[in-house]
C-alpha cells in the first residue's frame, strides 16, 4: 500500500461549491440517505413490525450471520453471571470509573437545570415546571466493528440518573451467537436486564414496535451505522422519538503554530480509525504546521494494524483532510460551517479564549492539549454520544436530558384570573371557539 498523503486545501482558493459539498459531507451524507440502503432497512423494520421475534431471528441470520431462536434473544441470567469473570480487572475499573464520571456529570446537570420550580410572574399567577423521566428508552449499542462497553456507559449511566423505569438494550451478537462480555457487565453494573442481542436496524425496530420478546420503548437512543441510523428514521415515522443523527464518527481539530505536531496527527487519527464513513478534518493558519502533521500522519498511520488503517485512510483522504485558513476567524467559520461531533483546539490558552467565542456548533468542544476525545469518549464523564452530519447546529449529545421531559404548572388566584379575562376572551372569540370563551365567562358571573 502506497504511502499515505493527508489532502491539503486551501479554503480561500475553494470554489463555494466545493466548500459546501466538503462542509455538508455529500459523500458520508449520500451513503446515509442512500435510496437503495433505505429500501432494504425499510424493508427490515416493516417485517419487525408485522412479524415481531420471528424477524429480528431472519435479520440477524442474514445479516449478521448468527443464526439464533427466540429464546437466545434475550441475554440470560448465566450469561450476565459469567460476563465479570470473562473481563480484566483492569477493564472493571475502567467501566466503573467511566460509570462514575458519567453519573456525576449527569447529577450536576439535573442539580443546576433540571429540577422543578414554581415562580409568581406575576401577581396572582404562578408558573412552573416538573421534571419527570420518560417512561421506557431503548438504547441502541454497536458492534460489527469492535466491541463498544463506553456507549452503554454513556447512555445507560445518565437513563439511570434520571430515573427512567424500564431501559432495554439492543446490541448484535458476537460471531459465536454471545454478547459481547464488556457490554453485559456494564449492564450489569447499571442494574439493566434488559439486555437483547439483535442485527442493528432490527434491534432499533424490535425496541421501538416492541415484539414477543423486546418490551416497546417510547424513545430509542444510540449510535451507529449508516443502517441503524436509517432504521431510527424510519422507526420515527411510527411515532418512536429518536435523538437526531447519531451517524458516523468525525471530528474537526483546530491547531495553532503553538502545537506539536505529531500530537495533531494522532489527535485527528483518533476518530479517523472507526470506519471507512468517517470523517476527520484539520483546520490551521500556519502552513509550516500543516506540513509537518501532514509527514506525522503518514508515520503514524502506517503503524495502525488493518482494518483501522483503511478506516483512517478514506476517513482523512476520500472524506476529509487539512484545510489551511487565514487565520482563527476563518478557522470559526470553517468549524461552525462542519459543525463537528467532536471539535478539539489544539491550540495555544490565548488562541483558545479567543476562539471559544466565535464556537457555536459542535457536538463537544475540547479545550487544550490535554483535552483528548479519547479520553472524552471513556473517562471524563461529559457525553460522547453526540449529533452528527450537522445536527450540532440543531441538537445536543445525549445527557441526562434526553431521558427527562418536562410538565408546566400553573397556579391562578381569582384576582389575576378577572384580570386576564378579557384577553382571553378576545383571543377566544377571534378564533372562533366559543366554548373556551364560556370558560372563563361562567367565572365572572
Amino acid at each position: 500500500m502506497s504511502e499515505f498523503t493527508l489532502p491539503l486545501y486551501r479554503w480561500n482558493e475553494l470554489p463555494q461549491s466545493e466548500r459546501d459539498a466538503r462542509m455538508h459531507r455529500v459523500a458520508t451524507s449520500r451513503r446515509m440517505f442512500d435510496p437503495e440502503l433505505r429500501e432494504g432497512v425499510l424493508e427490515i423494520v416493516e417485517d419487525v413490525r408485522r412479524n415481531g421475534d420471528e424477524a429480528v431471528l431472519r435479520a440477524t441470520e442474514k445479516f449478521d450471520g448468527v443464526k439464533l431462536d427466540a429464546a437466545r434473544l434475550r441475554v440470560s441470567d448465566a450469561e450476565f453471571e459469567a460476563a465479570e469473570d470473562a473481563i480484566s480487572g483492569e477493564l472493571k475499573e475502567a467501566i466503573d470509573a467511566a460509570i462514575e464520571r458519567v453519573s456525576r456529570f449527569s447529577e450536576h446537570l439535573i442539580a443546576a437545570d433540571a429540577h422543578d420550580w414554581e415562580a409568581e410572574t406575576e401577581p396572582g399567577v404562578v408558573l412552573g415546571e416538573r421534571f419527570s423521566p420518560i417512561a421506557s428508552v431503548g438504547l441502541s449499542v454497536p458492534g460489527g466493528k469492535g466491541s463498544f462497553p463506553s456507549v452503554l456507559v454513556q447512555l445507560g449511566s445518565p437513563a439511570k440518573v434520571a430515573g427512567v423505569p424500564e431501559i432495554v438494550v439492543s446490541v448484535p451478537p458476537l460471531k459465536d451467537g454471545g454478547v459481547d462480555p464488556a457490554v453485559t457487565f456494564v449492564a450489569k453494573r447499571l442494574g439493566i436486564t434488559n439486555l437483547f442481542r439483535s442485527n442493528g436496524p432490527a434491534g432499533v425496530a424490535a425496541m421501538a414496535f416492541g415484539t414477543e420478546t423486546f418490551p416497546q420503548a417510547l424513545k430509542v437512543v444510540g449510535p451507529g451505522s449508516p443502517p441503524v441510523a436509517a432504521a431510527q428514521i424510519e422507526c420515527q415515522r411510527f411515532g418512536t422519538v429518536i435523538q437526531m443523527l447519531l451517524g458516523p464518527s468525525e471530528s474537526l481539530v483546530i491547531a495553532d503554530a503553538s502545537a506539536d505536531p505529531d500530537l495533531v496527527a494522532a489527535d485527528i487519527l483518533n476518530e479517523a480509525e472507526h470506519g471507512k464513513d468517517s470523517v476527520s478534518v484539520l483546520v490551521a493558519w500556519d502552513e509550516d504546521l500543516l506540513k509537518a502533521v501532514a509527514a506525522a500522519v503518514a508515520a503514524r498511520i502506517e503503524r495502525l494494524p488493518e482494518p483501522r488503517q483503511g478506516f483512517a485512510r478514506a476517513a482523512l483522504g476520500e472524506n476529509g483532510g487539512a484545510y489551511l485558513v487565514d487565520g482563527p476567524a476563518q478557522a470559526a467559520e470553517v468549524a461552525d460551517a462542519f459543525a463537528a461531533e467532536h471539535m478539539q483546539l489544539d491550540v495555544s490558552s490565548e488562541t483558545a479564549e479567543e476562539l471559544l467565542p466565535q464556537l457555536h456548533h459542535a457536538g463537544e468542544i475540547l479545550i487544550g492539549n490535554h483535552a483528548t476525545v479519547s479520553a472524552a469518549n471513556y473517562l471524563l464523564g461529559v457525553p460522547a454520544a453526540l449529533p452528527t452530519g450537522r445536527f450540532a447546529r440543531v441538537t445536543s449529545g445525549v445527557t441526562v436530558d434526553a431521558f427527562l421531559k418536562r410538565t408546566s404548572t400553573a397556579r391562578v388566584d381569582e384576582a389575576a384570573m378577572k384580570r386576564l379575562a378579557p384577553a382571553v376572551i378576545a383571543l377566544a372569540e377571534h378564533e372562533g371557539f366559543p366554548a373556551h370563551a364560556e370558560t372563563i365567562r361562567a367565572r365572572l358571573g
